[in-house]
């Protein structure tokens, strides 16, 4: 493999502090040191405003890393969460269209709304795990089909067009205010303001409101959170890594890794669920295609978050750090002019060093364990 061409370091070298240190947080050192790059050579990337952008476009990838560590962790692969977004937004979108447009009031037609979105996501995911878990199907061909019929739901739903300009007034102005809204503002020459920006601000001022605490973030940090926590804090978590780490010891340890493999997958599907509702409040549109192009950017935010490929390692925190180091790069490449076409080739640049680093480590841990 490519890792095993590069001469090997010394044994002394490879044990030193510094260089393990390098080796496991150079993601946290590659984001940090695109941060102080973008902010010396791009015109007003090192802004509030614009690291408050960067945070609500980076929450979708967050969100479908989050379930696809898990599976990543398991040595598994979820293509479907492409389209189980888009199958989220739709789903709610209609739902408060029709519920609300049938005499229902707004809030609780939003509330079923997102419900029934966050149920019916749960389908395929349930499905996925039974193919991969007790069929045996792998991974990679059970979602890839479910990713094509997922997809075609729908857009069966929505006769391919996007529910959008459908929804009532009274329920798209709820959403945008959630959406697009901040718990806190920042003012130039006024200070801190809460919950909305005032209207009467003249537009010298408007142009320079923040938002400190974007609503969308702070859905995506309550869910990162609490999914973290189930992973590193509970025995689910530890049932996760030991089915990745050796899926026939965990057997013999008495895990129902059936049962588990199912749950892994819906748990995907339902992370994704929670990206598409939050798509829904963000752009007040249900558009079917809502997660196809952040699949690969959500894979790319686990490999680079140090999600082993192999199974049996990995953070929740490092593929949120994965999703911000791509939404720095997309901004800062933006804010200097450079073509959207080498956006792919750089991500896909560093998801080959995640990649490398992730094969560096591993040699690093055998030559400390071989001293």
């Amino acid at each position: 493999m490519a890792a095993t061409t590069a001469p090997a370091p010394s044994r002394s070298a490879a044990t030193s502090p510094i260089v393990d240190f390098v080796a496991r947080a150079w993601a946290y050192l590659f984001l940090l040191g695109m941060v102080i790059f973008f902010s010396l050579t791009g015109p007003g990337f090192f802004s509030v405003q614009n690291f408050s952008n960067i945070l609500v476009t980076s929450t979708l990838v967050a969100l479908m890393a989050i379930g696809q560590t898990y599976v990543v962790i398991t040595s598994g692969i979820d293509l479907s969460i492409a389209w189980t977004v888009g199958l989220a937004a739709v789903v709610s979108a209609r739902t408060m269209r029709d519920l609300n447009n049938g005499g229902m009031p707004v809030a609780p037609a939003m509330a079923i709304g997102v419900l029934v979105g966050l149920v019916v996501v749960l389908i395929p995911g349930f499905i996925n795990g039974l193919l991969i878990g007790r069929v045996k199907i792998p991974p990679f061909i059970a979602t890839l089909g479910m990713y094509g019929i997922v997809r075609g739901v729908a857009f069966l739903l929505t006769d391919g067009q996007q529910v959008v300009g459908q929804l009532p007034d009274a329920v798209r102005d709820v959403l945008r205010a959630i959406g697009s809204g901040s718990l806190v503002y920042w003012i130039p020459e006024q200070g801190i303001a809460w919950f909305a920006r005032p209207d009467d601000l003249p537009p010298a001022i408007i142009r320079g409101v923040a938002p400190l605490l974007p609503y969308p973030v702070i859905i995506t940090a309550v869910v990162v959170v609490i999914f973290a926590f189930i992973l590193g804090r509970t025995q689910f978590g530890r049932h996760t890594y030991a089915i990745g780490g050796n899926e026939d010891a965990a057997m013999r340890a008495g895990i129902n890794v059936k049962n588990h493999i199912v749950w892994i997958y819906v748990l995907s599907s339902f992370t994704a669920g929670i990206a598409g509702v939050l798509y829904l409040f963000r752009f007040t549109s249900g558009a079917p295609q809502a997660g196809e192009a952040a699949l690969l950017q959500s894979v790319a935010a686990v490999v680079i978050g140090g999600t082993s490929l192999f199974g049996g390692e990995g953070k929740i925190s490092g593929a949120v750090i994965g999703a911000l180091i791509i939404g720095v790069l997309q901004t800062g490449l933006v804010i200097l002019n450079v073509d959207a076409v080498w956006q792919f080739i750089v991500v896909g640049i560093v998801i080959i060093v995640a990649v490398l680093v992730n094969q560096l480590q591993a040699y690093l841990e055998r030559l400390k364990a071989n001293a």
